[in-house]
């Protein structure tokens, strides 16, 4: 099932369900159809989207609103602080392209704060799935929650057999290591599936947990993640300050723990634009080149311990 056909189901079962769009319907385009008035395109207004979607919750309606995820987080984020998070209202935002899945578009199109615009939002829930099939996993449970949510959206075909269903504040611990574990989120944990074998391969024991719910965050796995690794490497389109590394941060902070972290994002820049595997390759996250960096990290420690 896609994620417009989930939507479509929930909506037949649920008669409080509303759509909306800020004429973005690349995902959910045979839904007027099927929908009628259950159906709302704004237009190019994402202020005005997601402040009737306030008035609609706030008069028993489900909306669920989408839109680039740049323009939504950005435009929109007065809106969706002041009329969706003060009210703690269940307005789910689902936020397009985000992260490097805006490949050739350049700086204004690329969401690349949008968890820690998000997430310092008192109420609002933060998910990041893999893969379409994590995508329609998750929105279900999401609406059910009845809080203030944003989903980076996802349509990615799965890389990996999910060993865990979704769960709303719960990692997918894929595999345990002792020499590292690779700490990811969205369609690149495609990535580091790659980096995983790669450095397995050459007899490491590599661990990988997919941190598809960033808000509540899942601190009891990070933390017996480090009791088990060497290094931790958290992987992210996302600018370092603010994502899963700044989480990482206040968490062993809060914690008193100061265990080995390696980031792997954008530091203070936005990406090159190219076609999504050139943005890759250009930035260092293919897998190969993930593998690279975590292999040099731990020879780079060996030496020094070996002084």
């Amino acid at each position: 099932m896609t994620y417009e056909q989930t939507l479509a189901s929930i909506a037949e079962r649920s008669e409080d369900l509303i759509v909306m769009t800020a004429e973005n319907r690349a995902a959910i385009r045979d839904l007027p159809q099927i929908l009628g008035n259950r159906f709302i395109d704004v237009g190019i207004c994402e202020q005005t989207m997601v402040g009737a979607a306030a008035g609609l919750a706030l008069r028993g309606r489900t909306p669920v609103v989408h839109a680039l995820a740049t323009f939504l987080t950005l435009r929109a984020y007065e809106f969706i602080r002041t009329d969706v998070g003060i009210g703690n209202l269940p307005v789910t935002l689902v936020g397009s392209v985000p992260g490097f899945l805006s490949e050739a578009n350049g700086p204004t199109h690329q969401a690349i704060e949008d968890i820690a615009l998000m997430r310092s939002i008192p109420h609002m829930q933060v998910f990041c799935p893999a893969d379409e099939k994590e995508m329609v996993q998750s929105i279900p449970k999401i609406i059910q929650s009845r809080k203030p949510s944003y989903i980076r959206y996802n349509s990615c075909e799965p890389v990996i057999d999910h060993i865990s269903p979704f769960e709303i504040g719960k990692a997918e611990i894929l595999f345990k290591g002792t020499d590292a574990t690779i700490l990811v989120y969205g369609f690149l944990l495609r990535e580091a599936v790659s980096a995983h074998k790669s450095l397995e391969e050459q007899g490491l024991s590599i661990g990988l947990i997919n941190i598809r719910s960033l808000k509540p965050f899942d601190e009891g796995a990070i933390i017996a993640a480090t009791g088990e690794s060497r290094l931790l490497v958290t992987v992210e389109d996302h600018l370092v300050n603010g994502g899963l590394y700044s989480i990482l941060g206040e968490l062993f902070l809060r914690e008193r723990m100061s265990p080995w972290v390696l980031p792997m994002g954008l530091e203070d820049r936005w990406f090159k634009p190219a076609l999504l595997d050139d943005v890759l390759s250009y930035e260092g996250f293919t897998g190969r080149q993930i593998a690279a960096r975590i292999l040099a990290a731990l020879q780079k420690d060996k030496r020094q311990k070996e002084r």
